[in-house]
């Protein structure tokens, strides 16, 4: 008798772990998508705003009208940021990019023109505008090139809608799966039951009666899952704001707030509604049916 015993509370266990184990697993993966669908905007505007805009000034330009052109830029609603770039510090990158001293070779002569280095705000990085910008700069009588990456700009963009769209899509039948699978989990550890649920409901007891252990249970078991994937899931968080800071996903509480809450909520959801239709179809099966 108490080695009956002690088997059915090993399956027990067995049976609650596994359920746990999945859980953690889904809203891990389902809380990871979070993450990126929420973060998807974000990451598509930083990545616009590292395209380089080059405005190359002529030689006969003055520095009253180079400081002017760089104090306006600083101040204008479509800039992120403006930094004026010598001729000297513009060789002098060209240099470390090429590996060598190009001015030496060509006796001293620097052809690297003064430039300002322009990065814009994200709302303002496509082709019109982006455009639209660069020939008002080169319009200016000391401007000589406004240069930026077209292709770049456009590929960009197309791609950050592509993307947008194919998450939106990815994300509806990852949470169909992630239901599925919790269901399932749920389903079977209740399936070792079935017998004590139709025992309870043979002497008299209510179906709600017969319902509220299970639930409870489940949603204790929900809820143990959704804290580990949460632990997990702010350990990811964690380095991914260490390895892209300029994103400042810490400081966004709000965003946190709704995906660590919506986990958790998902969790205790779907294991309360898994454990309702799955008590309730043990309850409405016969006898004779519990063994198929």
């Amino acid at each position: 008798m108490a080695s009956s015993s002690s088997y059915q509370k090993r399956r027990l266990f067995s049976s609650y772990f596994w359920v746990v184990i999945s859980v953690f697993l889904v809203l891990f993966m389902l809380g990871l998508q979070g993450f990126f669908l929420l973060n998807s905007q974000k990451l598509a505007d930083y990545f616009r705003e590292q395209v380089p805009m080059s405005i190359y000034f002529k030689d006969s330009a003055k520095d009253v009208e180079m400081q002017q052109l760089e104090k306006s830029l600083q101040m204008a609603d479509y800039t992120k940021s403006a930094v004026f770039v010598s001729s000297e510090e513009g060789a002098q990158r060209t240099i470390e990019d090429l590996g060598e001293d190009f001015v030496a070779k060509l006796d001293g002569f620097n052809p690297i023109p003064n430039s300002i280095d322009v990065r814009l705000n994200s709302s303002f990085v496509d082709d019109s505008q982006i455009q639209q910008i660069a020939d008002d700069l080169a319009a200016k009588d000391f401007v000589q090139e406004v240069s930026y990456d077209k292709p770049l700009v456009s590929l960009l963009n197309e791609n950050v809608k592509r993307i947008s769209f194919w998450m939106l899509i990815v994300s509806g039948v990852f949470i169909f799966i992630a239901f599925l699978l919790i269901n399932s989990s749920i389903r079977l550890s209740i399936y070792a039951k079935r017998f004590t649920i139709k025992t309870m409901q043979m002497v008299g007891a209510t179906k709600g009666f017969i319902r509220k252990p299970f639930i409870l249970t489940s949603i204790k078991l929900g809820v143990i899952g959704a804290l580990l994937a949460l632990v997990a899931l702010g350990g990811v968080v964690y380095w991914m704001d260490g390895y892209v800071p300029e994103l400042e996903i810490l400081q966004n509480y709000q965003m946190l707030a709704i995906l660590f809450v919506g986990v958790l909520v998902f969790g205790v959801l779907i294991s309360l509604i898994s454990t309702f239709f799955a008590t309730t179809r043990y309850l409405n099966l016969r006898t004779d049916q519990l063994y198929y």
